[in-house]
């Protein structure tokens, strides 16, 4: 095999890696084929090893790198096609070039790292250390530079074991995922021509994860189920069709899905409510109607935590934003704060006034969003402090708690933008890690699901799949100390790095 990876050339190796590339998205949600992403490594590193034998090595290797990220992201990101087809008519135009120019844009990640390699590429074990500091590297740059988006980052392969999940504890997703690239690029070792001791690495590899898996399995027997006393959680989820959201004709019927959903009878009346992104059909402050409805739901001891639609027209020019809202019993309002990381090309435009002499538009909204200032931390009537995550503020390690320490997040978010199926549950895998870094539970209140309530270890205790109208109720589990990542954040995958920097450079 190795010899038949180093012989192949031209376009077919191009097609070769992002075959390659493309088996290993099927490693994530929903698919969860997770050695496909191993040997997707041990694949990378053997064609690496045909670029570095070539004469012009630096094109090759990012050949390589660019046409591995291109199959990764156009198979994993397929569904971000879905958003296009919400608004057709304005839209669907331009979906051929977002499914294909966004993996394009993000293969150049691994395409820049297959050339950074070949600058200390040497036969070896050496080699296998340098593929995974780079392209770990590479990770966690993707998940910074403009914005970021850390969306199917290796670790979220490890979905299919929670054990193995629970090493984000200390190490984070970016840790974990450098490890996990380490691991499957240690199987390059049993391809032909290897001395037999080198061969050892992929065996000292599993053994080392397989002790992460037991120190898992003991972290979750030994975990309990505590919740807090008096705290009885209630999520909407109305499954309101991305299309008819703001359609006028149906915005009576879409609030009042909200509010029955909200009164229905229950087992334990739920003390805190809690609706998804954006979910009232229209400005809240602007509809005293909906304001009484509020009071009267909340009563003299409920509160309502809600995604809301904000405009601000107090400066030179109107604002709007996606925010979080709690009103507090009689409708009171207690707090809003604003998404802080917007959604690229979804509810900003990055060089807007260029994309908009060309005809783009965001695709969430027109008008586009304004940015607010940072993660909150907000007093509940009720309950422990709160920390509130719009949509895919989720995705970012270590950004999502504000100061002080919140006890709980509550994650509100609109995933009908995502499609059906890999969208959503890759979003709520990526939820369920951060609840893990964190220690924290985390209340995920999705439109159109999926609906759930995750403790401190990422389990679920309560969930409504994809596409269901209905309600999920359940207790608040409690915080767990902070973990060694909430304590230390990436400090501790900086170290990983730099002991994989010092075997690869034979330090």
């Amino acid at each position: 095999m190795h010899a038949a990876l180093q012989r192949v050339r031209g376009f077919r190796r191009l097609a070769l890696t992002a075959a390659f590339g493309g088996l290993a998205a099927l490693a994530f949600e929903p698919f969860r084929l997770f050695p496909l992403l191993l040997l997707s490594y041990a694949a990378m590193v053997l064609l690496l090893d045909g670029a570095a034998a070539g004469r012009r090595r630096f094109r090759a290797a990012f050949g390589i790198g660019w046409a591995y990220g291109f199959g990764f992201f156009v198979i994993g990101l397929h569904w971000i096609g879905y958003a296009f087809l919400v608004d057709a008519e304005a839209h669907a135009w331009q979906m051929p070039f977002a499914v294909i120019l966004l993996p394009s844009a993000l293969g150049l990640f691994f395409g820049v790292a297959g050339m950074v390699c070949m600058l200390r590429w040497r036969p070896g074990l050496q080699r296998v250390f340098l593929f995974a500091l780079v392209f770990g590297a590479v990770e966690w740059l993707r998940g910074h530079i403009l914005t970021g988006f850390p969306w199917n980052l290796p670790a979220y392969g490890w979905g299919a074991s929670p054990a193995v999940l629970q090493t984000a504890s200390v190490f984070g997703a970016y840790g974990l995922s450098l490890l996990t690239i380490l691991l499957g690029a240690s199987f390059a070792m049993l391809a032909a021509g290897h001395e037999r001791r080198l061969r050892l690495m992929p065996a000292a590899m599993s053994i080392f994860f397989l002790a992460l898996w037991a120190n898992g399995t003991v972290r979750l027997m030994t975990a309990t189920y505590a919740t807090i006393p008096g705290v009885h959680l209630r999520i909407v989820q109305p499954a309101t069709p991305q299309s008819e959201k703001y359609v006028q004709q149906y915005m009576v019927r879409n609030w009042r899905r909200l509010v029955d959903l909200s009164n229905a009878p229950a087992a334990v009346k739920p003390t805190h409510i809690i609706w998804p992104e954006a979910a009232p059909p229209f400005v809240l402050a602007r509809a005293p109607e909906a304001l009484a409805e509020i009071a009267a739901l909340t009563g003299d001891s409920a509160v309502l935590l809600t995604g809301e639609v904000r405009i601000d027209e107090g400066g030179p020019r109107t604002r709007f934003y996606n925010s979080f809202a709690m009103f507090g019993p009689q409708g009171k309002l207690l707090a809003e704060s604003d998404k802080f990381h917007l959604v690229p090309f979804g509810e900003y435009l990055p060089f807007e006034d260029a994309l908009r002499s060309v005809g783009l538009t965001e695709i969430a909204a027109n008008t586009g969003f304004s940015s607010g200032e940072r993660a909150r931390t907000f007093s509940v009537p009720g309950a422990p402090p709160v920390g509130p995550l719009i949509c895919y503020e989720v995705i970012f390690p270590q950004a999502v708690t504000g100061d002080p320490r919140p006890s709980w997040l509550v994650n509100m978010t609109d995933d009908s933008w995502f499609g059906p199926n890999a969208g959503p549950m890759q979003h709520l895998m990526i939820a369920r890690v951060r609840a893990i870094e964190e220690g924290l539970p985390i209340i995920r209140a999705a439109n159109s699901g999926i609906s759930v309530i995750v403790d401190g270890y990422g389990r679920e205790r309560g969930r409504l799949d994809l596409g269901l109208r209905g309600v999920v109720d359940g207790d608040l589990p409690v915080a767990l100390p902070a973990t060694p990542f909430a304590r230390f954040g990436n400090l501790v995958t900086f170290a990983l790095f730099l002991l994989c920097a010092g075997a690869a450079l034979g330090l």
